[in-house]
């Protein structure tokens, strides 16, 4: 289906080519009759006209839309990372392109191809593993983006993310507040920084209170069949004596709370639980999850400001920590 050209439109009103562009790509007719300029808005709509976005960046530079990478679609977390970066996206009017990585580094290279290609203006990354190397690459390149909630640390660029190790720390002090003295970690077998912060965090909380966290009581899963490996890291826990657990993300937890309700052990009498980021199907559990909780829209709208900036000097770095929210419920 061809598409319809400003000369298409042009010839249909009987005006000029330079004319029919003016009036569309401005909000004010100026000098021009608004009889006219009502009558090309009218027939563009009736042509179906739509601004070639490509077109109009090479001669603004500017496309008005970005790139947004995510993790897993799938998981809840990412879901509301793409809610909020497109509500502050289209409150400077920009449009926001998305993709979900899947935690696969080929995927994300992809991805990222596809989006420059695309000639978006610039880039918000939530890399999975094995991608440090990419991330040092667009900064040499000067491609403008900016790391949201994980990150590495080791290469240059924007990030926005969570203070994640006072935030495992604090969660998991909350626990030892509580009495509880066995206190294990579901955590991903991961080299992803925030989520070794998040173990770094718990740890933390048993040293200053002159403990030692028992190595043996941390379990790191791999991102594949979570379905049967939580279960089991649950089981396996339960059996050392633990009387609380510490889940680094909703994607453990969610799956955790489906297994514990078929258990005769009862929350949080028997056992304390404490999770990472909110989840409806926290709310459902028969004890509701005190749960760590990230300032997302806050975060976002900071992401977008750094964007911005790095549109304009792409060889800045910023580093935005954000502190969490520790929502206090039933389960703790």
């Amino acid at each position: 289906m061809k598409r319809t050209s400003l000369k298409d439109i042009a010839e249909r009103v009987g005006v000029s080519t330079a004319l029919v562009s003016y009036v569309l790509n401005n909000k004010k007719e100026g000098r021009i009759s608004k009889s006219v300029a009502a009558r090309i808005r009218e027939t563009a709509e009736a042509l179906n006209y739509r601004t070639n976005q490509i077109a109009k960046g090479l001669k603004t530079s500017k496309t008005m839309t970005i790139g947004l990478v995510l993790a897993d679609i799938s998981n809840p977390f990412s879901s509301a990372v793409a809610r909020v970066i497109e509500d502050a996206a289209n409150e400077l009017q920009y449009t926001v392109l998305f993709g979900s990585a899947d935690e696969n580094p080929d995927r994300f290279r992809r991805l990222v191809d596809i989006f420059r290609d695309r000639q978006v203006d610039g880039l918000i990354l939530l890399p999975p593993n094995g991608v440090g190397e990419d991330i040092r690459r667009l900064y040499a390149q000067r491609v403008p983006f900016v790391q949201f909630d994980r990150y590495y640390p080791a290469s240059p660029g924007n990030v926005v993310a969570l203070d994640n190790f006072a935030a495992a720390r604090d969660a998991t002090s909350l626990l030892l507040s509580k009495g509880r003295q066995r206190i294990g970690l579901i955590a991903f077998e991961s080299q992803l920084y925030h989520l070794h912060q998040r173990k770094l965090g718990y740890q933390q909380a048993h040293l200053q209170l002159g403990l030692t966290p028992d190595p043996s009581l941390i379990a790191e899963l791999g991102v594949h069949q979570l379905e049967r490996t939580v279960p089991a890291a649950i089981d396996n826990l339960i059996s050392k004596g633990v009387d609380g657990l510490f889940f680094v993300s909703n994607t453990l937890s969610a799956i955790a709370l489906r297994h514990l309700n078929q258990l005769p052990i009862r929350v949080p009498d028997d056992l304390s639980v404490v999770s990472f980021d909110e989840n409806e199907l926290l709310d459902l559990f028969y004890a509701p999850l005190t749960y760590v909780s990230q300032p997302l829209e806050a975060m976002g709208q900071k992401a977008l400001e750094l964007l911005l900036a790095c549109m304009e000097n792409p060889q800045q770095i910023s580093r935005i920590h954000f502190p969490a929210t520790l929502v206090k419920r039933r389960s703790a």
